[in-house]
């Protein structure tokens, strides 16, 4: 029989909350230092910066200097309104989201420390941290991280026993990332299954320690659906759109309902959820003690242990989260799951304190291991902003955005999303003026070759690796895996700067590489002669 049902009322007192909320800002706070000046990356700079702006210049729920994609504007206000208060900058943009992540992360300790311990919610806490995809996220202006926290604060909520709480966080979730209402609706489900196990099955419910609520109580949940009903309608009243701009909606959700990308979406999603970023190394660990200690019934795993219904529960949200973006989101972003490696965290930490011997010890080498995933890339494809190497991505930007603004500041400029709106969009914090950019689609042969047609219509080329490469190609040995990946997750392969100047008839000027990423600076033959020609041009 479990030791507690998710709804009992709080037994141990706990540490006060805002206490907890203050030493993990400032832990975060100083841990992402390095960080917190540097321009918008990626999604930031194509999106949710811009909407956000909007909101402050003009009021306006919907984004004017971007497509809107209906995505609700919680998070857009939240930053609207810290740079009303203070200032527009990076660095108050990045503040603003280390404190919505330690909003969550004082809600996972809460969380932990009810179900288990403080040791285990201490160990828990710390080990999210230093997952490299959350820690990459708690410093961006996207809704991830958001949604990470108010779906902490809704499920510690709903097992602390303070349903309308619950409700309260599930709705604000759904109207930060509109995703998040597949744990809601899992929520409802666990009510609903409890309302029907006692119904038909009232020894084994009991003995399940399932929530024993009324058909009236198990709905409730909805309610926590109307705020995102209100905000769709309100953006198909504004747009003629309920889910954003076509292009939008057939990429994230028409483009996706296949059955062979379901499949490869799922297994890549529980990827992302259990083993991804050196992630498996934690929950191998937990496998593995847990068949070694099959059929053991010590006295310290029993008093360790997290009820099994709260397992339970908590198991239905990772794989709820898993089975909604195997359907749903066209890119294959680890971000869409970051709400869920909590979970998988907590649900691991506890194996370890149940039956490891020196936990902490075991605790220590898993956080060593997603250090190292922070710095140092796997032999295969990733998102830069899976781990630090989003930041090495930004820094190159900012010194070929230097370059040309300096050499190149009258001359139009060949390049991609997203150095397009680097160049173009000073607000974004690359150039001091915006310059003017002739954009194609990516760096690839076929775009290329079209934009060779064109010689007259740029004069310099700013190219770059639209994609992380990895040094090896892990996975690219596999016969068909690269077919697969282009038809179905967006997946090509971008020419050589090399390659590039040779098709255009230019000459690299400036060039900077990392690993797996690269950025140069093209000039083409025409402006090379006109300056040899005009020597007042240099």
């Amino acid at each position: 029989m479990p030791r507690k049902t998710p709804h009992a009322p709080a037994g141990a007192t706990q540490a006060p909350a805002m206490l907890v909320f203050g030493a993990i800002f400032a832990t975060l706070w100083l841990a992402h230092l390095p960080l917190l000046r540097l321009p918008y990356f990626w999604d930031e700079a194509g999106y949710f910066i811009p909407a956000a702006r909007d909101i402050l210049l003009t009021g306006d729920l919907i984004p004017h200097t971007t497509l809107s994609n209906a995505h609700p504007p919680l998070v857009m206000l939240w930053l609207a309104l810290c740079w009303k208060l203070t200032a527009y900058s990076p660095l108050v943009t990045r503040t603003a989201m280390l404190l919505v992540a330690a909003f969550g992360f004082t809600a996972l300790w809460l969380l932990a420390r009810r179900v288990a311990s403080a040791a285990t919610a201490t160990a828990t806490v710390v080990l999210t941290a230093l997952s490299p995809t959350v820690f990459s996220q708690s410093a961006m202006a996207q809704l991830d991280i958001a949604a990470f926290a108010l779906v902490l604060w809704m499920l510690y909520s709903h097992i602390a026993g303070r349903r309308w709480q619950a409700i309260a966080f599930g709705a604000l979730a759904a109207v930060t990332k509109e995703t998040s209402v597949a744990v809601t609706l899992t929520l409802f489900g666990a009510d609903l299954l409890g309302w029907f196990a006692y119904r038909w099955w009232p020894g084994l419910a009991a003995k399940w320690c399932l929530p024993r609520r009324t058909l009236l109580q198990c709905a409730a949940y909805l309610l926590a659906l109307l705020p995102l009903v209100a905000w769709l309608a309100y953006h198909f009243h504004r747009t003629g759109h309920v889910f954003g701009n076509p292009d939008y909606l057939r990429y994230n959700v028409g483009a996706t309902v296949t059955p062979l990308r379901i499949l490869l979406a799922g297994l890549m999603r529980l990827w992302h959820a259990v083993g991804y970023m050196n992630l498996f190394v934690l929950t191998a660990a937990a496998l593995l003690l847990l068949w070694n200690a099959r059929g053991v019934n010590a006295p310290k795993a029993a008093a360790a242990a997290i009820p099994l219904n709260v397992q339970l529960l908590l198991a239905l949200v990772v794989l709820a989260q898993v089975a909604e973006f195997s359907v749903v989101g066209g890119a294959l972003l680890a971000r869409y799951m970051i709400a869920a490696i909590p979970l998988v965290i907590l649900l691991a930490v506890n194996v370890l304190r149940m039956y490891a011997p020196r936990w902490e010890w075991w605790v220590a080498g898993c956080a060593a291991a997603f250090v190292a995933a922070l710095f140092f890339n796997p032999p295969w494809f990733i998102s830069p902003e899976d781990n630090l190497t989003w930041a090495a991505y930004v820094r190159m930007h900012q010194e070929a955005a230097r370059y040309v603004e300096r050499h190149y500041a009258q001359e139009r400029i060949l390049t991609a999303w997203t150095a397009s709106d680097e160049l173009n969009r000073p607000f974004l914090g690359y150039v001091e003026k915006p310059l003017s950019v002739v954009r194609l689609e990516n760096f690839t042969g076929e775009e290329i070759l079209r934009a060779a047609q064109a010689p007259e219509s740029f004069d310099v080329v700013v190219a770059f690796s639209t994609k992380y490469e990895p040094p090896r190609g892990f996975f690219q040995q596999i016969p068909g895996w690269t077919a697969v990946q282009t038809r179905y997750f967006d997946f090509h392969q971008d020419l050589p700067a090399a390659a590039i100047a040779r098709m255009l008839h230019g000459r690299i000027v400036w060039q900077e590489r990392t690993p797996g990423e690269w950025i140069a600076v093209i000039e083409i033959d025409k402006i090379r002669n006109a300056r040899a020609a005009f020597p007042q041009m240099r």
